[in-house]
């Protein structure tokens, strides 16, 4: 382990005054003020404050803050921005609503920060194609209270209340992609401006079908993306009905080990499962508390199925079966939409459900997924693993900030701080969430080496290091040697051909 603990930064530093420049001062006037004659002066700010929230988001990473913010409110007035920019060698920082995990957002080398927030209209809804065309200011909550007189729903749902187009830019997933998929299934056709200011239709202007095979995949190109190849100021993306029935369900099981065999065994069966998810014993105990739930203790699995009422009689009736096979217990079954919407929020609550067993800390997630067939045992190694590198600990008995250095927390200590594993075990993804004290610099370090850990786990299982967070700043490393030397040629040659003077969102990705 002493080895895995070298010195490092891995952007990860103290929380106080974690911003790395205090004050702005690299743009000229001048160019503040071609950047207020885009956009007009009430919508430019270069402001310490603002430009400090917008250095950052959801994740560990040190904020560093641009050096202007701009709230363009068209696609004309994104392109005009970023031909100024890009021609005077200015970096460009795409901005939605900061939830990201992997420090995407943070300006490494200063520039402007173009927020998408205030481009929130929903261009053009088709009903009968399944489809609608939104800019990037709308939400994914947005979106589906939009459609909710038309039968129609978005169901890619990560959690947070994500701007479509940034979970774009991301390849964002969540709880329902085991049904109907990520991201790069759903998104139809983009528009994108370039670096030097030139729209581009990945699909062709307008275009909304379901496939095709003319030329390369540009849409796919850009999903996942992650800001670092042009800005998207449009997206079209792939609706579906509203299932006819929804029911919902929580088990408890003896092990980690059943709770994984259970889903295998479930997806094997050929049931259309919508969700599955699963959550450890301390998750669970964290979400009854910060929920008011009132879920037995136990590693759990939360579920959903969607279609008609003979359908999912059947469906329950078979995963039933399946779950008692394994040894599940305690079920729980939610039919009307108030309990469900109960049991769903708590699950996606599970980020801060987790902060809320240390409070003072700060949150790292890890981000694997493996083949379907490699999960369990992968899940049960890394239960091991976060109990021999001190990363997990009693729900009960949470460490204080502070704990084993003196003072309040250190009756504690031997617990180490608490860590959870809450995943969307259906397609092979999960994710740890490490609890770390940010004045602890060994504990960071701890971190960093347990998260590098997994990540090659999980490559060494045929899997990836990232199923929906990104790559950002923090697994490079981990990107070569998933894709390996040539992969990662081919993609700088891509970048170096779309962005040559390497502007839009440096240090991001590669």
């Amino acid at each position: 382990m002493a080895n895995l603990l070298r010195p490092a930064t891995w952007g990860l530093f103290s929380w106080r005054g974690y911003c790395s420049r205090g004050t702005q001062g690299r743009l000229s006037a001048g160019f503040v003020e071609a950047l207020k004659a885009i956009v007009g002066s009430p919508h430019v700010s270069t402001a310490a404050v603002v430009r400090e929230q917008h250095g950052h988001d959801e994740s560990m990473h040190m904020c560093q803050p641009p050096d202007a913010v701009v709230w363009p409110q068209n696609v004309e007035q994104v392109s005009q921005l970023a031909a100024l920019c890009y021609g005077q060698g200015v970096p460009i920082i795409p901005f939605g609503t900061g939830s990201g995990l992997e420090g995407g957002v943070c300006a490494v080398q200063g520039g402007v920060c173009v927020n998408l927030i205030r481009m929130d209209r929903i261009l053009e809804l088709n009903p009968e194609d399944f489809s609608v065309v939104v800019e990037p200011g709308v939400t994914r909550k947005a979106l589906n209270t939009h459609l909710r007189d038309c039968g129609l729903w978005f169901p890619v749902d990560p959690g947070a209340d994500a701007s479509l187009c940034g979970m774009a830019a991301t390849g964002a997933s969540g709880t329902n992609s085991v049904r109907y998929g990520t991201m790069r299934d759903n998104v139809l056709n983009l528009e994108v401006v370039l670096p030097g200011g030139r729209q581009l239709h990945t699909a062709g202007r307008g275009r909304r079908f379901w496939k095709s095979a003319a030329g390369y995949n540009l849409t796919g190109l850009f999903v996942g993306s992650e800001g670092t190849l042009g800005l998207i100021t449009a997206a079209t993306l792939r609706l579906h009905p509203v299932p006819e029935a929804t029911v919902a369900a929580t088990c408890a099981f003896p092990t980690v080990q059943a709770a994984v065999d259970s889903t295998v065994h479930i997806l094997q069966a050929a049931v259309p499962v919508a969700r599955i998810e699963f959550l450890d014993e301390v998750m669970m105990d964290a979400c009854n508390r910060h929920s008011k739930l009132n879920c037995y203790v136990a590693p759990t699995l939360f579920l959903e199925f969607h279609g008609s009422e003979q359908a999912l009689a059947e469906q329950v009736q078979r995963t039933e079966e399946v779950i008692r096979h394994n040894g599940g217990s305690h079920f729980s079954w939610a039919k009307e939409a108030e309990e469900r919407s109960r049991l769903w929020a708590a699950r996606h609550n599970a980020w801060y459900a987790s902060l809320a067993l240390r409070p003072g800390c700060k949150g790292y997630s890890t981000d694997v997924c493996v083949p379907i067939s490699r999960l369990s045992e992968i899940l049960v190694q890394t239960k091991e693993d976060l109990e021999a590198w001190r990363l997990t600990g009693s729900a009960s008995l949470p460490r204080a900030p502070g704990a084993g250095r003196g003072g309040a927390g250190a009756a504690a200590l031997s617990f180490g701080p608490p860590g959870t594993v809450v995943g969307h075990v259906g397609d092979g993804n999960f994710h740890c969430i490490l609890l770390v004290d940010p004045e602890d610099p060994e504990e960071l370090l701890r971190a960093q080496a347990f998260a590098e850990q997994l990540g090659r786990r999980a490559l060494a299982l045929h899997g990836t290091c990232t199923g929906e967070h990104g790559i950002g700043l923090g697994k490079r490393q981990l990107l070569l040697e998933e894709v390996g030397v040539v992969g990662m040629e081919t993609m700088r040659q891509l970048k170096a051909t779309l962005d040559p003077r390497g502007l839009m969102n440096p240090g991001k990705v590669l």
